[in-house]
């Protein structure tokens, strides 16, 4: 039985348990009543595929990084339901001891053992001819999985990404059979597994149909190529950035999910202001009950929040009514996504702003009907009671209102990371174009105000606001303000309703815009190096 790591937690606590069995690996290698290994874990190609399901993909969670992320930034205020809870990050009190960044760093850790594992089982099997695609298969998907968590770790816990020389995570290649203590690898070297990872995935997925809806929830060339589009964004190599994204654009036969049709059957009146009078529009009760249907909108915008719909998803993280995965919603609402439902954060004021415009979809698929919209909210003395902007992006499954599929890749985001590859080249045009396509498909009017790039500077502004309201409280802000704020001129931008207390926002630059690393590794595995600033 092989030794693990007991002294650090990156594999002591993920090492010993598996979905096949619940038995325990420790380091004194004491044989359990009970125990199944690896070697009768993986038996066949079957087995293995068993293994990815439950194991691999049964484990894989971006919620802990969305709510930090969400709370950190300026994307929520305080609901009017909250108890306090997370006060601390959304004041910027982080750090190494925070159990939220403990699970980021545990989750993707846990991931990566598990991949790891299954890797090496699959290297004892050998399928049989008609069994080979799908070993190939398996292999490919779990390498993939193994390079995404790599890559959330890095943009998490490296202080620059851009660097190659800079400090990145702790390097897993195999199942660890030593009680050596790792210390963090450079960025590049966890680069060139990720790379190698992506590759060999790449030469083995192919595209799934776009019209299988089911197939948003299992891995393929799409998700390869939208997470080598971003990793590369990520670290500033715009020139593969733009490769992967315009090939998940050209060969994925997604399109954009578009804002209309506004109204449909007997959904009731949505009357739109006459110009130049502006929002709210006439929204009656048999129109919300047509749009906001938990099973099924007559919306196709609506549809992809709701989970009735695949639309422009390239991979959704699959949340059934009851099963493996955290429910997204408790983390904005506590029981429902109305204003009765307890809500724990609201949108954040300047966000709700962003997309409380006229013929912008967002606004209502995002927010719910029950919202208190207080149109005074700048001189209010109690806004957390008088101005309630109900977080709905998460609206719940039938039978489960919390519960939701994670949109880990959408379409728009390869069109954002294309346009910032253009901008890098100083191609403007070209970059205002990407922007506009999304502005149009996302307003009910079909039109919108095209953007003017005079420099790089108004283009990456405009871009880092773009995916502020697209991408809004599915992961990407906190990420996006430490990599593109500077370049776009631009700060972190909560309104200052935003807390109960005087209202800060983190300068950029600002060492908390890399997480710690838990205090639980740092204590335990003297060799792993601390971020600075903890």
């Amino acid at each position: 039985m092989k030794k693990i790591f007991k002294s650090i937690i990156v594999v002591y606590s993920l090492l010993a348990v598996s979905i096949v069995s619940n038995s325990c690996k420790d380091a004194v290698d004491i044989d359990q009543p009970g125990v199944i290994d690896d070697e009768a874990i993986f038996t066949s190609v079957s087995n293995l595929n068993d293994f990815l399901i439950g194991s691999v993909y049964g484990n894989l969670d971006t919620n802990n990084e969305i709510y930090v992320g969400a709370v950190i930034s300026d994307e929520v205020k305080p609901g009017s339901g909250s108890g306090g809870q997370e006060f601390q990050l959304h004041r910027y009190f982080l750090n190494n001891s925070e159990g939220l960044v403990s699970g980021i760093w545990l989750n993707h850790y846990r991931v990566i053992n598990r991949v790891n594992r299954l890797l090496d089982g699959a290297s004892k099997i050998t399928p049989s001819p008609s069994e080979t695609a799908q070993y190939n298969s398996i292999i490919a998907q779990a390498r993939a999985i193994r390079a995404f968590s790599y890559v959330q770790l890095e943009s998490l816990f490296s202080t620059d990404m851009t660097n190659p020389n800079a400090l990145g995570v702790i390097l897993l290649k195999d199942i660890p059979e030593t009680d050596a203590q790792l210390p963090r690898s450079t960025n590049q070297e966890v680069y060139d597994f990720i790379n190698a990872d992506l590759d060999y995935a790449r030469s083995v997925l192919s595209y799934s149909l776009p019209t299988n809806a089911a197939a948003r929830f299992y891995v393929d060339k799409g998700f390869v190529n939208a997470l080598s589009a971003r990793f590369n964004a990520y670290r500033g190599n715009y020139t593969l950035a733009k490769q992967y994204a315009q090939d998940v654009i050209s060969n994925s036969g997604l399109t954009l999910t578009v804002a209309t049709p506004i109204t449909g059957g007997s959904s009731g009146v949505f009357t739109n202001p006459t110009p130049p009078a502006t929002l709210p529009v006439n929204q009656t009760s048999a129109w919300n009950t047509a749009f906001y249907g938990v099973a099924s909108s007559f919306n196709p915008y609506r549809n992809l929040w709701n989970d009735s719909s695949r639309g422009e998803i390239i991979f959704s993280l699959n949340r059934l009514a009851t099963g493996n995965g955290s429910g997204i919603g408790t983390r904005w609402n506590t029981n429902t996504s109305t204003v009765s439902g307890v809500p724990m954060w609201f949108m954040g004021r300047n966000l709700f702003n962003l997309i409380n415009v006229l013929g912008d979809i967002r606004r209502y698929a995002y927010i719910d009907p029950t919202s208190i919209i207080d149109l005074n909210y700048a001189t209010s003395t109690a806004p957390i009671n008088t101005d309630k902007l109900v977080i709905d992006k998460y609206p719940g499954k039938t039978s489960a209102a919390t519960r939701n599929d994670l949109k880990l890749f959408r379409l728009s985001e390869m069109y954002f990371i294309l346009a910032e590859a253009e901008v890098s080249a100083s191609n403007f045009s070209v970059a205002q174009s990407l922007i506009q396509q999304v502005r149009v498909a996302r307003n009910y009017l079909g039109t919108a105000a095209t953007p003017i790039y005079t420099s790089a500077q108004v283009a990456y502004a405009d871009i880092l606001k773009e995916r502020r309201a697209e991408l809004a409280l599915e992961g990407h802000r906190y990420i996006d303000l430490k990599r593109l704020a500077a370049k776009a001129g631009v700060t972190m931008d909560r309104n200052a309703t935003d807390d109960i207390i005087t209202v800060t926002n983190l300068p950029n630059g600002d060492y908390r815009y890399t997480l710690p690393i838990p205090l639980d590794e740092t204590a335990a595995n003297p060799n792993c190096q601390q971020n600075p600033g903890y």
